[in-house]
């Protein structure tokens, strides 16, 4: 039986072999032949939207070596999370363009931290128009997975999120419906407001495995559904009249692999994240030997999630990725 393959997602870029949301680490996606990158934004204090995992940005760049920047060293509460480090809300845009860009697990990914140092952070901007030239000098259809992190604490910093986020994809040429983009968030809510500020997208919502929704949390408080309580038959009845698709942590879809059907038969395209090779990422079945850097039996994870019918899947080797799933159907 064969099947239409699921779009093949660089997750942060390729941060299997280069620091993540590096311009090296996109570019090493977009020539290994991904579908689409995913970018995930933050914000500025003067309000450029920038690419960064978090909004802390302790673990990912080289802001700790800055003397100037050591008393911008804070604790937050973000989105009901205690951290402590350097936030980019704290910084202008030119101050963070000063920092450079370091491995987030130098620990599994040691050749990746070979390049530490060399990258500054990427604005939104330049990573658009860096897949704009990729695609019409490939001459085929490159896209964005945008994901948009934080939306209900930074509103609550008085940023205009979605208005933001529109001035800029409409600047970029990313907002007429031509190109190929996915707008992203474990928050609902922005995926509405920035729909009804006439964004062509597709609009996913993301779900993990556990807790709820930060915006339902503002909202409802102890009253907000769980993350499991939107994934019953009742509530993916509710997303698919709301959203586009839902993208899952893929220890729903290892453990209720009907949910995918499930989901499809309420319109509902099915994404997962992330799609790992070693050790550490793996569930525990495909595992092998006591080394978390070292490579499991990523391929008998990746079948399940194949076998499941996803439509898209988040990967962080992408070579790996585009050699599984590119091969068409289930049969392998």
């Amino acid at each position: 039986m064969s099947r239409r393959r699921p779009l093949v997602i660089g997750h942060r870029g390729a941060p299997g072999y280069r620091p993540e949301h590096t311009v090296a680490s996109y570019e090493l996606a977009l020539d290994l032949g991904v579908d689409a990158v995913e970018p995930d934004v933050v914000f500025s204090k003067d309000g450029v939207a920038v690419i960064r995992h978090e909004n802390e940005i302790g673990s990912t760049t080289d802001v700790a070596d800055h003397p100037e920047f050591a008393s911008r060293r804070v604790t937050k509460e973000v989105d009901g999370v205690s951290r402590t480090g350097w936030f980019v809300e704290d910084f202008t845009w030119d101050e963070l363009a000063t920092l450079r860009c370091r491995e987030r697990l130098p620990h599994l990914r040691p050749r990746s931290a070979e390049f530490d140092d060399r990258h500054p952070i990427l604005r939104l901007r330049e990573l658009l128009d860096l897949v704009t030239s990729a695609g019409e000098r490939e001459a085929r259809t490159v896209g964005v997975v945008l994901e948009v992190k934080h939306a209900t604490y930074f509103a609550s910093l008085g940023y205009d999120v979605a208005g933001l986020l529109a001035a800029e994809l409409q600047d970029a040429g990313w907002n007429s419906g031509a190109r190929q983009l996915v707008v992203e968030s474990f928050e609902q809510r922005i995926l509405h407001r920035m729909r009804d500020r006439g964004i062509r997208a597709r609009y996913i919502y993301l779900l993990e495995a556990e807790g709820r929704a930060a915006d339902l949390l503002a909202a409802q408080g102890s009253d907000a559904p769980t993350y499991a309580e939107q994934l019953t038959k009742d509530g993916l009845g509710r997303l698919g009249r709301e959203v586009d698709g839902i993208s899952l942590d893929k220890r729903i879809i290892l453990e209720q692999p009907g949910i995918v059907a499930d989901a499809h038969r309420r319109g509902l395209d099915v994404y997962t994240w992330t799609c790992r090779p070693e050790n550490a990422f793996l569930s525990s079945e495909f595992r092998r030997g006591p080394d978390a850097e070292s490579f499991g039996d990523w391929e008998g994870e990746w079948q399940r999630i194949a076998d499941a019918g996803v439509d898209g899947v988040f990967v962080d080797h992408p070579d790996l990725g585009v050699g599984f799933f590119g091969r068409s159907g289930t049969d392998r």
